[in-house]
C-alpha cells in the first residue's frame, strides 16, 4: 500500500474512533465474537511474554492479555485510536503496519483481530518483519474476513443487494480503503518459511457480522453456544465472518 493509501486508512479509522466501543466492542455480537477469540489465544500467552498488538484500535484486546500478566505494545495507524488506547492504559503507538520492518526486539507473540490486515496492500512486508520480531515458538494469531460469509450473503440477497452480497470475491471498498479478502492458504504461503499454521477456526459462523441489528441478545447468545460446538468444523468454518489463524513461528 502506498504511503497515501496507508494515510486514507488511518482517516477512516480517526472519523470512527469516538464510537468504536459503544457499535463494535460492546455490542452483542462484538462480545460474542470477541470471547471466541479470546478462547483460542488466552492459553498461547503466560504472564510475563512480551506481546504485538497489530491494528490495536481502541485497546480491547490489548486489555484482556494484561489482564492475564501479558506485556502488550500496540500499533495502529489510527491517531484517534491510539488516543483511545492510551486513555485505558495501554501502551500504545501510531504506527502503519507497513512500517512493521522499523521496529526491532524480540517478542513472544503477536495479534492481529478483526480485520487490519484485511487493509494492508502488502502483507509480505508484514509477514517478513514479523519473521524478524517474533522469537522462535512464539505464536502469531491474526483474525480477518475471509472471502466469504454465509451470513453476509444471505442478508443482501434477501435485501435484493447482489453486488454487497459477494463483494468478498474481490478486492472491495469500505469508506474509499481497498479492502482484501485473503484465502487461507494464500495466508499460510505468505507466512511461510517463517511461520507455520498451527490451526485456523471460524468467527462468526452463526453469530452475524455487526451490521446485523435486528437480533436480541438472547438470540445472539445461544448462536454464540451454537458457534461454540461447531465453528471450528471444516467447511462450516470456511462460511464464517471472520477467520482466526494462529501460526507458530519456526
Amino acid at each position: 500500500m502506498t504511503i497515501a493509501g496507508a494515510r486514507g486508512v488511518a482517516d477512516v479509522f480517526d472519523q470512527l474512533a469516538a464510537t468504536y466501543d459503544a457499535v463494535w466492542t460492546e455490542s452483542s455480537i462484538g462480545r460474542h465474537q470477541r470471547n471466541a477469540v479470546w478462547r483460542r489465544i488466552d492459553p498461547l500467552f503466560r504472564p510475563g511474554d512480551s506481546v504485538l498488538d497489530l491494528g490495536c484500535g481502541t485497546g480491547r484486546d490489548a486489555l484482556r492479555l494484561m489482564s492475564r500478566g501479558v506485556t502488550v505494545q500496540g500499533f495502529d495507524a489510527s491517531a484517534e485510536m491510539v488516543r483511545v488506547a492510551l486513555s485505558k492504559g495501554v501502551n500504545a503507538r501510531q504506527l502503519a503496519l507497513e512500517d512493521l520492518h522499523s521496529l526491532s526486539g524480540l517478542f513472544d507473540g503477536a495479534i492481529s483481530n478483526f480485520g487490519p490486515l484485511n487493509c494492508v496492500g502488502d502483507l509480505d512486508s508484514v509477514a517478513r518483519a514479523l519473521g524478524s520480531l517474533i522469537r522462535l515458538g512464539g505464536h502469531l494469531a491474526i483474525s480477518l474476513a475471509g472471502p466469504f460469509c454465509a451470513w453476509e450473503t444471505a442478508h443482501f440477497l434477501k435485501r435484493a443487494k447482489f453486488a454487497k452480497a459477494f463483494r468478498r470475491a474481490s478486492t472491495a471498498t469500505y469508506k474509499g480503503i481497498p479492502v482484501t479478502y485473503p484465502t487461507v492458504a494464500r495466508l499460510t504461503g505468505t507466512f511461510a518459511p517463517n511461520f507455520t499454521l498451527a490451526g485456523w477456526y471460524g468467527i462468526g459462523l452463526c453469530v452475524p457480522p455487526s451490521y446485523v441489528e435486528d437480533l436480541s441478545e438472547t438470540t445472539v447468545t445461544r448462536l454464540a453456544g451454537v458457534d461454540r460446538r461447531i465453528a471450528h468444523w471444516p467447511i462450516l468454518r470456511a462460511l464464517a465472518d471472520h477467520r482466526l489463524l494462529i501460526f507458530q513461528r519456526v
